[in-house]
């Protein structure tokens, strides 16, 4: 395990870097009126490149607890940037999202109780979370109408596939929450594919989007590109009943996605978010049920979030039910390895209940003080290895740059290029 001189000289870093981003992105701000979120950013103005940009960092105290925990400070997050203009008849934009976790995190990643996924040193990594990539998405996305009718082409070095919800660290309704859901690997674990392409058709409320990507997830070393056959498919229906609500369903085979376990897998996930008001008065929720189906096994996960903003104050709470790897979580090894039993799933539950605070802007960054809080319902199985009734907290100071007028860049999508105006004058939504 890393020194602690080593985690905060990291996160020194990560935190020159979120201190120069802004000055760079933001020496004249606009006034309030003319900031907008990406989501409803009118980029018709030809020949005229709109900036945005959005990050976290969050140097945290941490502390998971039963037999399996343990107290570290660590310093996870990520900085995302975009530049969108009028271009060959649509709308280009594109996007680089980075993240200094393999300095401030560790290759070991955070702890995180009952959490499992990817590889170091070629054992499974086990009640920890892995860091993010160095280039977590560096693509392009263009986009036209034609007769009320868009076509979106996006693509990638590093990128997201049309495949479940929106990636956490961009879902509003988890704004209070930095830690990844235990059903990460369930839900979003392919946000970052190095190597995808994505072709999407939508009309009024309904689109739908199709890629094809690499499956495989990242080796331990974070700072470089793990590039590999873009083989695995995916496709993915949104529908819009209203500005406010957005549902999806999507389904992806994934060809040989784990380092340590052949196979392939297939990942199905259906999900529902709303959103409504401003960054001073917000409300975000979402609701999401997947499964990843292999030879061996099929594992559910269902998960629910909420986010709630009174001026300067956030509230958040996640509720989750994961069908967990018990003989992983076990043992630490996989099934069939050391002589274990099959796979084997236990079925628990997690609810994380978190609070952010704003208690000062400078020079173009925000930075809040926040707490989380996480209690287990354990299954019988688990319970010798990770105690009857663990419990988790992470007090952390959190620094993010200013949001702008219209609020941050939430529920954001490799495929979901900024608004401008179709072919009938009507802003997308």
């Amino acid at each position: 395990m890393s020194k602690p001189v080593m985690r905060w000289s990291g996160a020194a870093l990560t935190a020159a870097l979120l201190l120069g981003v802004p000055a760079v992105w933001a020496q004249d701000p606009a006034p309030p009126e003319h900031q907008h979120d990406m989501s409803q950013m009118d980029i018709s103005a030809p020949g005229a490149w709109h900036l945005m940009q959005d990050g976290s960092l969050s140097l945290l105290f941490n502390r998971q607890g039963g037999e399996r925990g343990g107290n570290e400070f660590k310093a996870p997050n990520w900085w995302m940037g975009m530049a969108s203009r009028k271009a060959v008849g649509g709308d280009l934009t594109l996007t680089g999202m980075l993240s200094l976790d393999p300095a401030t995190v560790g290759t070991e990643g955070y702890r995180e109780i009952f959490q499992v996924g990817e590889a170091l040193d070629g054992r499974p990594l086990v009640d920890r979370q892995h860091p993010h990539d160095f280039f977590m998405q560096l693509s392009a996305a263009w986009r036209t109408t034609v007769r009320g009718t868009g076509l979106t082409l996006a693509g990638g070095l590093s990128g997201e596939p049309a495949l479940g919800p929106v990636a956490f660290m961009h879902r509003a309704s988890a704004a209070g929450i930095p830690f990844a859901p235990l059903g990460h690997h369930t839900f979003d674990s392919t946000h970052i594919a190095f190597g995808v392409a994505t072709v999407g058709v939508d009309r009024g409320r309904v689109a739908v989007e199709a890629s094809v990507f690499n499956g495989r997830e990242p080796d331990q070393r974070r700072w470089d590109m793990d590039f590999g056959r873009m083989d695995s498919v995916s496709g993915r229906l949104w529908f819009r009943p209203s500005a406010n609500w957005e549902l999806q369903v999507s389904s992806g085979r994934l060809v040989e996605p784990e380092q340590l376990h052949a196979g392939n897998v297939s990942r199905t996930t259906t999900s529902a978010s709303y959103l409504v008001g401003t960054d001073a008065n917000r409300l975000a929720l979402s609701v999401g049920a997947g499964m990843n189906a292999t030879d061996e096994v099929t594992r559910h996960a269902v998960f629910g979030e909420v986010s709630r903003w009174w001026g300067r104050t956030l509230g958040s709470l996640r509720a989750e039910v994961v069908e967990v790897e018990a003989e992983l979580l076990i043992h630490g090894e996989l099934p069939g390895a050391g002589g274990h039993g099959a796979a084997e799933k236990a079925t628990l539950g997690a609810l994380t209940l978190g609070a952010v605070r704003d208690v000062a802007s400078w020079k173009g960054l925000t930075a809040s003080f926040g707490a989380n809080a996480t209690l287990y319902g354990v299954p019988v199985a688990l319970r010798a290895t990770h105690g009857v009734h663990p419990a988790s907290a992470q007090l952390f100071i959190q620094l993010r740059p200013r949001a702008g007028g219209m609020g941050r860049m939430w529920n954001m999508r490799m495929a979901a290029p900024p608004a401008g105006e179709d072919d009938e004058g009507r802003e997308r939504q």
